[in-house]
């Protein structure tokens, strides 16, 4: 008996399988070497990763289960297959939102260009929860506002991607990206010899390249990294503890650090040490107890007063969750059409706004038909899933929605791909998206690594692929074009370029673009 007898896709586009039951031809062979494996010999493949896992404490938190908040990483191993057409369609379309994005953020706190000429409404703006008015006319050090990106993609029943969300803050998950390859490479060798996978593991490489290169003036020689943590309580410390040692650099809390004179510095047993750039894993609220909540701990006072003078760099730059905001998403295929006239490579979905009385009205009268969300909740929360909700639950809603509406955007319920995940001794469909990660430097351009975390809901007709909320992770898996030479397949790949190249690759400048002058500057601000 084969692992699959008896799969069916249930009428989802499936990763690996079309509408006749047989695999996509770039799954072919992934097929095959699953299908010669015995339930047995797949078990014990499972055990081992899980026990790995244990091992090497590989864990998430969650905040609200009360019977304890550190759990292993739920890793299923089927990996998820994206042939090298569908990347670069993917790459083109994020290098596309993310250059779009980044001209938005540094317009918005310069010269608000796109707030005079009302193509984004300036309520929308100056009522977001993550719009810092602080940091009008600041220009980060080193030129950019996000050096590290995760959007979230969704794929619909016909195979069309879509981007469900924009990650510009402190976009996390990428550490799994990391281990899953490791793991699955471990357990499962055989499933790499048939197919040309790109690698993953030049991201930390990247990386590493990119903090150094935002270094103020006079500091670029030998600067200081250091990682800024909120602690072990958080959600994503393992990632925070990973990369700092992947990196080679300090894990620090806000306590480790000070700042005298507008210079940042961190405390040591050999004293005090200057610290050029710091990966903060922190969010803006709670940086600095001076500007932002004075009830911080987690922050550092003075940060805020050292970063506008240029004497340290953070990634990513404060401010750019205003672009997080997901009333904000609705506008970004107007933002591209506005900065780059375009059309969007990668479509949004179609999204209602509760700050619009038109589309707050339908929102209340179609709540069992759509997906309402809170426009800054994060990890699932804030949400509810009209189709799947009693009617109790839309009465409930309805009443949050009604008292803030600007807080609430509502979508229809996308129908996500599906992939084989390995439930009670076999392979069922379980929905999957995806979360690329973009790194961008105005030295070194930007760099997507092939594939990112493909999220996996276990649960049996879930479309919520949070691990908080019972989901998982597959290794994702993009394939090098046919006949690719060694180096584009095995290492360094990914898209590289600078803003100006990005703007030229994607098309004409927008008539409205900024001028020259405006645009040499402007050159640094790209994820």
């Amino acid at each position: 008996m084969s692992l699959f007898d008896n799969y069916t896709t249930q009428g989802f586009f499936d990763e690996m399988f079309g509408e006749d039951g047989q695999p996509h031809g770039h799954c072919r062979k992934l097929f095959q070497r699953l299908t010669e494996m015995s339930l047995p010999d797949y078990v014990g493949r499972v055990q081992l990763a899980d026990l790995m896992l244990v091992n090497q404490g590989i864990t998430f938190n969650v905040y609200s289960d009360q019977r304890g908040t550190e759990k292993p990483w739920p890793f299923d191993l089927v990996p998820r297959v994206i042939p090298a057409t569908d990347w670069d369609h993917i790459e083109r379309g994020l290098t596309q939102r993310l250059t779009a994005l980044n001209l938005f953020l540094h317009d918005l706190y310069h010269e608000q260009k796109i707030l005079k000429d009302r193509i984004v409404p300036r309520d929308l703006i100056v009522s977001a929860a993550h719009f810092r008015p602080e940091l009008l006319e600041a220009t980060p050090t080193g030129g950019a506002y996000v050096h590290i990106c995760g959007s979230d993609l969704i794929r619909g029943n016909d195979g069309t991607y879509f981007v469900l969300e924009d990650n510009l803050r402190v976009p996390s998950g990428v550490s799994y990206v990391l281990q899953n390859r490791t793991i699955l490479t471990r357990v499962l060798p055989a499933l790499f010899r048939d197919l040309p996978v790109r690698p993953v593991d030049h991201y930390v490489t990247h990386l590493l390249a990119n903090l150094g290169a935002l270094a103020p003036p006079g500091r670029a020689e030998k600067p200081n990294i250091v990682l800024l943590t909120p602690g072990v309580f958080n959600s994503a410390y393992f990632e925070h503890s990973f990369l700092a040692q992947q990196l080679g650099i300090e894990l620090v809390e806000g306590q480790d650090l000070f700042v005298d004179e507008n210079i940042v510095y961190m405390k040591t047993t050999k004293g005090p040490q200057r610290v050029d750039v710091i990966y903060r894993r922190v969010d803006d609220d709670f940086l600095d107890p001076l500007i932002f909540r004075a009830d911080s701990a987690l922050g550092v006072p003075g940060l805020v007063n050292a970063y506008r003078a240029g004497n340290v760099a953070l990634a990513n730059a404060i401010g750019t969750g205003v672009a997080d905001d997901k009333a904000v998403y609705a506008y970004v295929p107007s933002i591209i059409k506005y900065y780059l006239d375009q059309e969007p490579i990668l479509p949004n979905v179609k999204t209602f706004l509760g700050s619009d009385p038109k589309d707050l009205a339908y929102i209340l009268d179609n709540l069992d038909k759509l997906v309402v969300k809170a426009t800054n909740e994060s990890g699932g929360y804030g949400m509810l899933m009209g189709p799947q909700a009693s009617a109790a639950e839309r009465v409930e809603f309805a009443d949050r929605v009604r008292g803030n509406p600007r807080n609430y955007i509502a979508q229809p319920l996308i129908s996500l791909s599906t992939s084989p995940s390995f439930v009670e001794e076999r392979f069922e469909p379980r929905h999957v998206d995806l979360r690329p990660f973009i790194l961008y430097s105005a030295q070194n351009g930007v760099t997507i690594v092939p594939g990112g975390l493909t999220r996996v809901a276990l649960r049996q007709g879930s479309f919520v692929v949070n691990s908080s909320q019972g989901g998982g992770s597959k290794d994702t898996w993009v394939l090098a074009r046919e006949n690719a030479p060694m180096r584009q397949s095995m290492g360094g790949g990914g898209m590289t370029q600078t803003l100006g190249t990005m703007a030229q690759s994607l098309g004409p400048p927008a008539p409205r673009a900024m001028g020259e002058e405006e645009q040499g500057g402007q050159q640094q601000q790209s994820c």
